[in-house]
Formats: C-alpha cells, sequence, structure tokens
C-alpha cells in the first residue's frame, strides 16, 4: 500500500471479554463506524482455563454467556443506527492474542480497537502486554484505547500527532492516521523526535560521554535532516485534503511524543512499532512499550510486515 494513500477502514473488530474495563472501546468503536460507514464485529475468544471472575469483574467463560452478552452489546450500536455483527470463537484459546489477530485475518479486518490494560493481577486479556502481542502479530492497525475514571469522554481526536522516524517501516502509520484524521477532520501533526546529548541512548551513549562537542554537532545535523524529510513526506501528502503541520522535536523520544500529545487533548497519538533504524532508533524493540505503558490518551499503532510475530 501507499503510504500516502489513506486506508480503507471498512471493517472494525472490536474484542470484548465481559468488563465494563473492555467496553471503554464502545465509543470509539460507535464513532469511527459512523463516520467511516464502517461494518462492526463483537469478537470474544474463549479463554483456557478463565476464571469466572477477576477483581470482581465479569469474565465470559462458555458459548451461551458469550452469545447472550455481545448480543446485548450490539443492540447499543442499533440504537446509535449502526449495524454490528458479533462472533465468538468456541474452542477455548491459550493465545488469545494470536487468535484475535488470526480473526481479523480470516474476516478481512481493517482496524482492531482494544482497550490497553485491566486491574492488573491475572487477568491478562487487556494488559498492556496483551496489547503488544496483538500488535506484534496483526497485519491491521491497532487502535489502544485507555480506561478512564468517571463518564467515559466522546472520542472525537482534533489532532492525529504521527510519529515518524526517517524510515519507510514507520511510514506504515501514515495510510491509518490519515483516514482517522480525515474521518474527523483533524489536524495531522506529523513529528519526528531527534535526541539531544543529555538523552542520547543505545550503542551512541558511551560516544556522546566521550566526544560531547562531536556528538552535539552530529545531533544538529540529523535535526536539519529531518526536518528536510519531514517536509518532503508533507509535500508527498498535500494532495490529501487535510489540515497539517509538521515538526522537529528534541529530546528522549517516548518523553516527547506523549508529552505532544498529551498538549493537543484531545489528540491520538499515531505510530509504527519496529526495530532498529531511522533517527537514532527511534522506535527500538523497547519504545512501543514504554509508549504504551506513559501514553494517557488513545493509541493507533501497526506494525510493518518484516516485523510481525518478533
Amino acid at each position: 500500500m501507499n503510504p500516502t494513500n489513506a486506508l480503507r477502514i471498512d471493517h472494525i473488530i472490536v474484542p470484548l471479554d465481559g468488563s465494563q474495563l473492555a467496553e471503554v472501546t464502545l465509543e470509539p468503536a460507535i464513532a469511527l463506524a459512523s463516520r467511516l460507514r464502517a461494518r462492526l464485529t463483537l469478537l470474544h475468544v474463549l479463554e483456557r482455563r478463565a476464571p469466572a471472575t477477576v477483581h470482581n469483574e465479569r469474565h465470559l467463560t462458555g458459548t451461551a454467556d458469550a452469545e447472550t452478552y455481545l448480543q446485548g452489546i450490539a443492540a447499543r450500536f442499533t440504537a446509535a443506527g449502526i449495524a454490528a455483527e458479533h462472533h465468538t470463537h468456541p474452542n477455548p484459546e491459550d493465545d488469545v492474542a494470536g487468535s484475535i489477530a488470526a480473526h481479523a485475518r480470516e474476516l478481512a479486518a481493517s482496524l482492531l480497537i482494544l482497550c490497553t490494560h485491566g486491574h492488573g493481577g491475572p487477568r491478562q486479556w487487556f494488559t498492556g502486554s496483551l496489547a503488544q502481542r496483538v500488535i506484534r502479530q496483526a497485519e491491521v492497525p491497532v487502535l489502544l484505547v485507555r480506561p478512564l475514571a468517571g463518564t467515559p469522554l466522546p472520542f472525537s481526536p482534533q489532532v492525529v500527532l504521527t510519529a515518524l522516524d526517517g524510515t519507510a517501516a514507520g511510514e506504515t502509520i501514515l495510510p491509518a492516521a490519515l483516514a482517522l484524521a480525515g474521518a474527523f477532520d483533524a489536524i495531522l501533526h506529523l513529528v519526528v523526535t531527534v535526541p539531544t546529548l543529555s538523552t542520547v541512548s543505545g550503542d551512541r551513549a558511551a560516544t556522546a560521554l566521550l566526544t560531547p562537542s562531536a556528538t552535539t554537532a552530529t545531533l544538529d545535523i540529523e535535526a536539519e535532516a529531518a526536518a528536510t524529510y519531514v517536509e518532503r513526506v508533507a509535500s508527498r501528502l498535500r494532495a490529501v485534503d487535510l489540515r497539517m503541520q509538521t515538526e522537529v522535536a528534541r529530546g528522549d523520544a517516548v518523553r516527547t511524543v506523549v508529552e505532544l500529545a498529551a498538549r493537543e487533548t484531545p489528540s491520538l497519538l499515531a505510530m509504527a512499532t519496529h526495530g532498529r533504524g531511522g533517527f537514532d532508533a527511534l522506535w527500538a524493540a523497547s519504545v512501543g512499550s514504554r509508549v504504551i505503558g506513559r501514553a494517557s490518551g488513545p493509541l493507533l499503532l501497526v506494525r510493518p510486515a518484516r516485523h510481525r510475530g518478533t
């Protein structure tokens, strides 16, 4: 797919486990299905040896129970004027994440919506680690929604903050980011982060300590290259009828994009998560998990094909 073309999101899958926690995904699902005129499928994958309750929250453990629950949730969508199908995977699975990713492939989904985490403890359905396992295997973008205390806020991002790293793999997030920005008439804010001397990490940290002046000069050159790069990406997107901003930020990659997303509330943080490459290995393996752990708002993530399963 050309990264400068918007993704056609015509089928959204929403995995649910019966808890109110997981239902935080319903508001975004309704908003997206309505704006994109997409089909919706509510999914439950039976978990092998699943507890009946965890932390006093409901956990679906049988096919009949799951079907009844999903039918009730589907009625909420019908009330909102949106048709929702539902599907229960009847064979208990140890690898729930793998089953979710497989269903996305089999049902030709174009987007998955998941809750990012639960209350902790033994429940693993919506922990950050499960979300990451889904992302590692899914062939479609994943929208992660974090539960909030109190009344759920409407899902209506005004800015889609799209983090790039100078690589083609990093640009695989663009089709999905364009689709959601277009759906909400949001600003597409393209940002590349280049470290400063004090935030250089990985293999370059030791070199930075030994040669601070040379490292600073090198990072300044990288910032100039990043500015050229992000403007080049924006120029390829000019044909898209969207408001756009570009920025080269300096500092720690995770802290920078998380703070930018929080500052631009209501926003959606979008990025590809993959292996090393680009400006100081911006999205090295640990970055995606750190962003999931720290971001307070919704996240749109995609894993490039050559990095799936790793």
